[in-house]
This record gives structure tokens, C-alpha cells and sequence, in this order.
């Protein structure tokens, strides 16, 4: 369990360090190249130091014996978070659409902040979900969604810089709105997980044929009348 938290933990401190520093860019970057999309861009960096710490509290928790719905609490929590900031984005992207002679047109700091941040986030997605899937953390996989979620807003930010600089204002407003339903899309799959883990329902189908399948193939077991399985955080109770 320490050595669980201990991992847990460093890609969580790891990330926090990252996204001060993608935060501090992007906004000067927006406010000095003339660009409200890099400037959302950094408030959605920033709010990943918010749910970093989170994670890193909901482990702290869960590291201790019996508490081991805390880390499923937190990735309930940051669905939600994710969902607002989706939420916030699309209707971001609707009222640009609706005032396309407001946006403004921007240089080209804020286009290679842009592709810094994608490479960067796309990176703490990558090495956070290797360690969520190691582990098996529902908090830390909500929070590497969380990062890739960053990912596709900067995506979304160069390619309406990009447009805005060429003189097609109206490609920013349409891919942030496209950005804002998919972050939407894996906010509700993480959301959906979590409350299924709370409310402790079952593991799927396949897990429990396969821990059958172990248990009739222990020496002793003559047959296995029922089995009850329920998700406790990163772990399974198995009656049977």
C-alpha cells in the first residue's frame, strides 16, 4: 500500500509542478499575443493544479486502511469538475460564434505556447495512466483524462490561432465547441464509473469468470455453488 501512495504521488507532485508552469506561460502568452484562447487555455491548466492536489489528498487518504473509497470519491469529484470546465468551453465557443467580429487576431507567441503545451500535457497523460493502470486508480486515471482533456483544448486553441491568423475567425469558436463534447464525453464515463464504484456494484462479467476459472482450479475446490463481487476503489471483495 505505501509504496502504491508513493508512486501515486510522484506523478501527482510531477504534474502539479508541470501545470504552474503551463499556467504562468499560456496566460502571459494570451495576454501579450492578443488571444482569449490561450488565456482560457491557462485557467483550464490551472484548474488541473486544483484537481492534482485532490488526487494527491485522495490517495493520501485511501493509503491508510479502510479508506480505500477516498480515491473513488476523488474521481467522482474531478468528473465533475471535468464537466463544468467542458460545459465552459462550449459555451465559450457558442457566444464567439455568435460575435465573430470580437475575436481578435492574434500573434504568434500564443500559437507556439500552443504546441509546447500539447506536447507536454499529451506527455503527463501518457506517464500518469501507465501508473493509474499499474496501480489500478480511479483517481489517477480521472486525473490523466484531466490532462489529455488540457491537451485537446490547446489542440483546440492552436487550431483557432492558427485560423484566426489566417483569417478564418470562425475555425476557433468550432473547434473549441468540438474540444468542449469530448472532454464532456470522458468526464461522463469517468463520472459514470465512479458512481458504480460508490454505490460498490459489481466487477464485469469477464473478471469474475476468470476468478472462477482460478478457483476451480485450486486443489481441494470440489464446486462453487454462488460468488458475490463488489468494487471497493482499487480493489474487489470476492464472497463465494
Amino acid at each position: 500500500m505505501e509504496t502504491r501512495y508513493e508512486e501515486a504521488s510522484k506523478v501527482t507532485i510531477l504534474a502539479i509542478l508541470w501545470n504552474v508552469f503551463l499556467s504562468v506561460i499560456k496566460i502571459f502568452a494570451g495576454v501579450i499575443g492578443n488571444s482569449t484562447a490561450m488565456i482560457a487555455d491557462g485557467i483550464h491548466s490551472a484548474s488541473d493544479i486544483i484537481t492534482s492536489v485532490g488526487v494527491l489528498i485522495g490517495n493520501k487518504i485511501s493509503s491508510k486502511p479502510g479508506d480505500e473509497k477516498a480515491e473513488t470519491l476523488v474521481s467522482f469529484l474531478l468528473s465533475i469538475i471535468l464537466i463544468a470546465v467542458a460545459v465552459t468551453i462550449g459555451v465559450d465557443g457558442a457566444k464567439k460564434m455568435l460575435n465573430l467580429n470580437e475575436v481578435k487576431v492574434p500573434t504568434l507567441m500564443p500559437l507556439v505556447v500552443a504546441v509546447i503545451s500539447i506536447a507536454i500535457k499529451e506527455y503527463q497523460y501518457r506517464i500518469t495512466i501507465k501508473v493509474a493502470k499499474k496501480i489500478n486508480s480511479p483517481a489517477l486515471k480521472a486525473d490523466a483524462w484531466h490532462h489529455r482533456s488540457d491537451a485537446f483544448s490547446s489542440v483546440a486553441a492552436f487550431i483557432g490561432i492558427g485560423g484566426a491568423m489566417l483569417g478564418y475567425k470562425i475555425l476557433e469558436p468550432i473547434a473549441t465547441i468540438v474540444v468542449a463534447v469530448i472532454v464532456c464525453k470522458v468526464a461522463l464515463e469517468i463520472f459514470i464509473n465512479a458512481m458504480n464504484e460508490l454505490m460498490d456494484v459489481s466487477i464485469s462479467e469477464e473478471e469474475e469468470k476468470k476468478i472462477l476459472e482460478y478457483c476451480k482450479n485450486t486443489n481441494g475446490v470440489k464446486h462453487i455453488k454462488t460468488m458475490r463481487t463488489r468494487k471497493h476503489g482499487a480493489f474487489a471483495y470476492v464472497d463465494l
